[in-house]
């Protein structure tokens, strides 16, 4: 491989986890004011399952056009050049981000705005800390978006995947009273993390629950029978909808923003340098820690997505790069 070559993952056509492959693309040079960083690691969202599959073509056709497609969305790794007039980070820096509203960060090499990074927390290696940059979605779900209160009542659905385990943290750090759903064999880990009451998603139906101020839904099916365990100041935050009916699902959490009491809130995730900074302070603090299911070589990342797929991950699954 050249020197300005490097691995990444790619897909030449939409499909099941085995269309991803790992090819040699050239080597990112930062334009000014972008940052170069040499990737120790990134996770598997979900979002990235819907796009390799085509399931969300007219989103993932805008963040990359042509083949082959790119894999990845956040990272961990070490700043290795600046672009003329870059900002902030220097040259060694230990760094955590997001590329935006692109994938690509599976790859040895990226460059990104100042913007989208932070430094990394002290102290946490930089493999582990590749299952919480989701944890932004986490902040803005909770803290910005939902406003959740000291002595509220929390209901986490989803409470043991990649976004569940950092919200059940941080509604314990925000002092909210803290239920969580999650598989059976799950309950015990979200418990550890801070979760008051823990509930099999399986065998428990939303009339079993009671009422609650806030609910985080990273699920993204039965809105209604959520939402309507909400207490008439209620707030539900979204991220995510249903991928077997997106029209659908997608009406409904735009006319439930609008429409009545009860409201539920969505948003687009895209965090900024300050919620990559907030992050690192609540990990600091010891407020938020990593949950790592399982750790895959770049080489692996079709079985990294195919676990994802299978269900049942504590946590998030990581693919190391560096």
């Amino acid at each position: 491989m050249e020197k300005n070559e490097m691995r990444a993952a790619l897909f030449d056509r939409y499909g099941p986890p085995e269309v991803l492959y790992v090819g040699t693309v050239p080597r990112p040079v930062p334009a000014p004011g972008e940052v170069l960083v040499r990737v120790h690691a990134a996770s598997v969202n979900g979002g990235e399952l819907h796009g390799r599959a085509g399931k969300v073509r007219p989103v993932t056709g805008l963040m990359q056009r042509g083949w082959p497609k790119r894999m990845g969305l956040d990272f961990t790794g070490e700043v290795a050049a600046l672009g003329q007039g870059a900002a902030g980070p220097r040259v060694g820096d230990r760094v955590w981000g997001v590329l935006g509203r692109t994938f690509g960060s599976n790859a040895e090499y990226l460059t990104v705005r100042p913007r989208h990074l932070s430094l990394a927390p002290a102290g946490l290696d930089l493999v582990e800390a590749a299952a919480l940059p989701v944890g932004t979605t986490a902040i803005t779900a909770l803290r910005d978006k939902a406003r959740l209160r000291p002595g509220e009542r929390l209901l986490v659905r989803g409470g043991s995947g990649g976004v569940g385990v950092v919200a059940v943290q941080l509604g314990k750090a925000l002092g909210a009273h803290v239920t969580a759903l999650a598989g059976a064999r799950n309950l015990g880990l979200v418990r550890d993390l801070g979760a008051d009451e823990a509930y099999d998603y399986a065998t428990t139906s939303p009339a079993d629950l009671g009422r609650f101020d806030v609910v985080m839904d990273t699920v993204g099916t039965d809105h209604p029978a959520y939402r309507r365990l909400l207490t008439p100041s209620g707030r539900m935050v979204a991220i995510a909808f249903d991928t077997a009916r997106v029209a659908a699902s997608l009406a409904y959490i735009a006319a439930s923003a609008v429409h009545g009491g009860r409201r539920v809130r969505a948003f687009s995730g895209n965090p900024a340098h300050r919620l990559f900074a907030d992050l690192t302070r609540y990990v600091e603090s010891g407020a938020v820690r990593p949950v790592v299911d399982t750790v895959f070589p770049l080489e692996d990342v079709a079985k990294a997505h195919r676990a994802l797929e299978a269900g049942g991950v504590r946590g998030k699954i990581v693919i190391r790069i560096a």
